[in-house]
């Protein structure tokens, strides 16, 4: 049965998939249980090569996420002043720089939901909301939110397909299985996996 503390969960030796809540020590990133990274350089460098700027802005993901390599969250302390002719952040090169007003736009926090798959290399730019079930295509840039249950690719990336009609997507998000216990997980993992929705009505209530 998974275990949320096990470090390296794949079977056989495999050390290039980690649980990622096991690692993270920045108070700016939060994993949910089951969240998995997969890095054949090294999945313990998650976060500090992959998530940039971990300052102001924090880092929301929840659980059961499948994290390609090379996915890349950029956070919101990684923005430049806009609004005055230059981007050049004069400001953090010395006292003498500062007789200025900063106004750095801010776009919150980044949040993912639960179950979503990120392909290798995607990435993530600042104050950016994924919803549950959504798939993030490899190499994708994404720069607007996503919506539940939605495949998204390209740069910028743009909506590819709804996985499901609206109903089922609503069904979903109200049995929301990931908050289940893990054995109650375990025992339902063939009506999951295999779109049994009515199945999976049936055990929420139970």
């Amino acid at each position: 049965m998974l275990d949320p503390s096990t470090l390296n969960p794949v079977m056989a030796p495999a050390r290039d998939v980690v649980f990622l809540k096991n690692i993270i020590t920045s108070p700016n990133i939060e994993v949910g249980d089951y969240t998995y990274y997969h890095d054949f350089n090294g999945p313990e460098r998650f976060q500090t090569h992959n998530v940039l700027f971990p300052f102001l802005a924090k880092l929301k993901i929840g659980k059961f996420c499948q994290i390609g390599q090379g996915t890349t969250f950029i956070l919101n302390s990684a923005n430049h002043q806009m609004n005055g002719f230059s981007t050049y952040p004069f400001f953090i090169f010395g006292q003498e720089y500062r007789n200025y007003p900063v106004d750095l736009p801010y776009k919150g926090d980044n949040i993912v939901g639960n179950d979503v798959w990120f392909g290798h290399n995607s990435v993530v730019m600042p104050g950016i909301k994924i919803g549950d079930g959504a798939i993030i295509g490899a190499y994708a840039v994404v720069t607007k939110d996503v919506e539940p249950y939605t495949i998204v690719g390209g740069n910028p990336a743009k909506v590819i397909r709804k996985r499901f009609d609206e109903a089922t997507i609503k069904g979903l998000q109200e049995i929301a299985w990931w908050d289940w216990p893990i054995e109650k997980i375990s025992q339902f993992i063939p009506q999951i996996t295999g779109g049994n929705l009515e199945a999976l009505y049936k055990a929420s209530l139970g």
